[in-house]
């Protein structure tokens, strides 16, 4: 049976699902961060705002004991980070 098939009948065949879990996981490591000024993320439970002008740009934050925190998009990435708070 197809996983077109399966997922037009309802049956759970567990590749379809895997499948679309693991597209949705790809696709949100490989966004690229936003570049609007005063663009908002999240990494590591904190929100970083994106500062700066054209040529030097920074994320910024507070740490986990509240001290200002200045990330580059490289910093950002390594740590990993999303457009919404993860619960």
């Amino acid at each position: 049976m197809s996983v077109e098939t399966a997922t037009a009948t309802g049956e759970d065949t567990g590749t379809a699902t895997s499948t679309a879990s693991s597209t949705s996981v790809a696709s949100a490591v490989t966004s690229p961060l936003p570049t609007a000024p005063y663009s908002v993320v999240w990494s590591g439970g904190h929100p970083y705002v994106r500062e700066g002008d054209e040529g030097r740009t920074r994320w910024v934050g507070l740490d986990d004991r509240g001290r200002p925190l200045s990330l580059t998009d490289a910093d950002l990435l390594r740590r990993g980070w999303s457009r919404t708070q993860r619960s």
